[in-house]
């Protein structure tokens, strides 16, 4: 009986961290991302406090792309001109970023997405917590 309360009060703690993403709100993504925290599966975080790369998103209507930059330090951003191409879709109730390159497919769930904050969770179950970055400036 305790392990069914357990699982139970587990399942209902999953069901509500994660908020229903509207298509109203997928414009939200459009921008620049930096990550500052990842936490894995058995609740491990890693903080991140210094970050070489950011992640810009263009989204479209549902497709776009996504591409790392770099900052630079007269505000603006250096890039390879890679893109890994993107596709919102919705399963079981869920959003999900559908990404493509030459080389691989996969996709992350859009767990939270507001005008600050941005958490993705990955196939493997680790989410991806991400903030809009503060502009470089040199003091």
């Amino acid at each position: 009986m305790k392990k069914l309360c357990l699982f139970l009060l587990m399942a209902l703690a999953t069901v509500s961290c994660s908020q229903k993403i509207e298509e109203a709100d997928l414009y939200k993504l459009n921008g620049y991302w930096e990550i500052k925290e990842v936490i894995m599966p058995d609740g491990g975080e890693k903080e991140y406090t210094v970050n070489p790369t950011i992640d810009f998103f263009e989204l479209k209507g549902k497709e776009g792309f996504r591409q790392k930059v770099m900052p630079q330090v007269d505000g603006t951003y250096r890039t390879n001109e890679l893109t890994e191409k993107i596709a919102v879709s919705e399963e079981d109730g869920k959003t999900y970023i559908n990404y493509t390159t030459d080389h691989a497919k996969w996709k992350e769930q859009i767990i939270e997405l507001d005008d600050e904050n941005l958490v993705l969770k990955n196939e493997q179950d680790i989410e991806y917590h991400y903030h809009k970055p503060e502009p470089f400036t040199i003091k």
